[in-house]
């Protein structure tokens, strides 16, 4: 982000060559993402061959360094490429995140030398695909304490047995990076997090789940039934998992807010496109004062959005391995995510009233954005929990200065 407040009219805004990553990422997923939209969407098909192009375009592993195959650049620059490729293919966008920034970028935040070298090249080549593997049946928001999963040390491997659902990429993925309780008796300071691979003996998919909207993304119920991981597949250390998650949560949330970001561009622009090209009583509908103000709640709510969620990807940037879960970053990016979903329905939703019956047909692209709305206000944590992080983290400030 450019530094500086005085009068430097680009404070405020993206860099030359920030602008210059948000417009290479925009221009491949207008070419090469959109028109797989909505095959993707219609049929819940997964593009196969597409994150080896990804990758290979320097899409992927964005803020991994390049001796482990990344691009060496930093979190405001993923945030960058998620909203590029959001604006035209949202779906593949969750996928492109869930894989690099909850996948690969917690390997290498958190993970041994061995554990880089091992898996961060092919994911950041598109050679394999992350997910990241915590949500389970009966533990959402409260992912560490109630989670059920559970790893045991047998020799030179942990054992696990559980279940994990609502995976992104769960059905595609060839590396997870999952969680699991190796000491119950420390609730969520007990669990661990390790690297599993598809073929381990013991893992399967157990569904592929039909979803209302990013559809394509795959999401699955994921089993582990007697799964025997190598023991140097566990990450940052036994029962170590609670720092792993918490600053991987909040630099995902950063990432997902710029996702919501490149929704509502689109959103924004499909509906200004329609109300110059669809006439009503003998004129465009975006003569009417009606649809006027609809358009310029919606730019309003878009510019302010853009300013919050460029802020936080760059107070996020910098967060020190083992950082995150605490303070003022904690609540910041739990408000980033919270601002920019609930302000994406409200453009959304106007953008569905200007189009009319039009947006109401589910092949329409509208539509399609219209129903990705619901899972920016519960992924990554829900609505009311993002409150409850900002409140947490506020009355603690209160009491600290009282």
């Amino acid at each position: 982000m450019s530094s500086g407040l005085g009068h430097n009219r680009h404070a405020f805004d993206l860099d030359a060559d920030q602008r210059a990553i948000l417009d290479l990422a925009s221009t491949f997923a207008k070419q090469e993402l959109y028109p797989l939209a909505p095959k993707m969407d219609a049929e819940e098909f997964w593009p196969a061959d597409e994150f080896r192009k990804i990758g290979e375009n320097g899409f992927l592993g964005v803020s991994i360094p390049q001796e482990y195959g990344g691009a060496g650049m930093d979190l405001v620059s993923a945030g960058l490429v998620a909203q590029g490729f959001a604006r035209w293919n949202h779906a593949l966008a969750l996928s492109v995140v869930a894989h690099d920034n909850l996948c690969a970028n917690n390997i290498y935040r958190n993970g041994n030398e061995a554990q880089r070298r091992k898996y961060l090249p092919d994911l950041c080549a598109g050679k394999t695909v992350g997910a990241l593997g915590l949500t389970e049946p009966g533990a959402g928001s409260d992912a560490l304490g109630s989670m059920a999963t559970t790893a045991r040390l047998e020799g030179d491997h942990y054992v696990l047995n559980g279940r994990k659902i609502y995976i992104t990429n769960g059905p595609v993925a060839d590396v997870l990076l999952v969680y699991a309780k190796t000491d119950k008796a420390r609730g969520a300071h007990g669990v661990s997090a390790f690297i599993v691979e598809k073929n381990y003996p013991g893992f399967q998919v157990a569904q592929k789940l039909e979803k209302m909207g990013y559809r394509g993304s795959p999401t699955a119920e994921l089993v582990f039934d007697e799964c025997r991981v190598p023991v140097e597949n566990l990450v940052g250390g036994e029962n170590a998992g609670v720092s792993v998650v918490m600053s991987g949560l909040d630099l995902e949330r950063a990432v997902v807010a710029a996702l919501c970001l490149g929704v509502s561009e689109r959103a924004l622009e499909l509906s200004i496109d329609y109300a110059q090209a669809r006439r009503q009583f003998g004129k465009p509908i975006g003569t009417f004062q009606m649809v006027q103000s609809m358009l310029a709640d919606m730019y309003v709510d878009l510019e302010t959005q853009r300013t919050f969620v460029y802020r936080v990807l760059a107070e996020s940037a910098p967060l020190e391995i083992g950082g995150g879960g605490r303070g003022d970053i904690h609540a910041l990016t739990a408000a980033s995510v919270m601002y920019a979903a609930e302000s994406c329905h409200r453009i959304l939703d106007k953008a569905m009233q200007i189009h009319g019956g039009s947006g109401y047909i589910w092949e329409s692209e509208i539509n399609r954005l219209y129903r990705s709305i619901k899972l920016l206000e519960i992924g990554a944590g829900t609505t009311e929990v993002r409150k409850m992080i900002i409140a947490g983290e506020l009355l603690k400030d209160m009491k600290r200065n009282g």
